[in-house]
């Protein structure tokens, strides 16, 4: 009885240091990949500015391939980080791109509910809303640009001017 006590105890200790090391490496996993979510992130704005290069060179096809890209590897950015303003303004960027204007738009608002003043969301946002056809709406978007002193601000005024 005393050498099975021994054998299940000796049992329990290498069940107990295999849990612990399961337990440590998936621990360590995660702490990795949220750490990469940046690194996820740096990703899809390399993409997108190659997107942003086909669609001058009008390859609009390869633009919106590569735009899809970036959405998806912003998805990912997403999953770890769901309160960073940046990756939901490239969210609604890509989407805004590829012509997914409603689902643009919820990105950019879920921005702006954490960053109201965010000047890249406000310039997009706009942008969306003159391609939609609702310029006061952009408007309103260039009034919180106002007193930024930014490009966004410039770029957003020549968009509404124009249309």
């Amino acid at each position: 009885m005393i050498f099975s006590f021994k054998k299940l105890i000796s049992n329990f200790g290498l069940v107990f240091i295999f849990v612990l090391l399961c337990v440590s490496a998936n621990a360590a996993g995660t702490d990795s990949s949220s750490e990469n979510y940046m690194d996820t992130y740096k990703e899809a704005k390399k993409i997108i500015a190659r997107a942003e290069k086909m669609e001058k060179k009008e390859k609009t096809i390869k633009a919106n391939q590569l735009y899809s890209k970036a959405f998806e590897k912003l998805q990912e950015a997403h999953k770890s980080d769901r309160n960073n303003p940046d990756i939901l303004n490239y969210l609604g960027f890509t989407l805004r791109k590829i012509g997914k204007y409603d689902e643009a738009e919820k990105f950019y608002i879920a921005g702006l509910k954490i960053k109201p003043d965010h000047n890249g969301i406000n310039e997009y946002l706009g942008e969306l809303y003159v391609q939609t056809n609702r310029i006061k709406l952009a408007e309103e978007r260039l009034a919180v640009l106002k007193n930024c002193n930014c490009e966004e601000y410039q770029e957003l005024k020549k968009i509404i001017q124009n249309k």
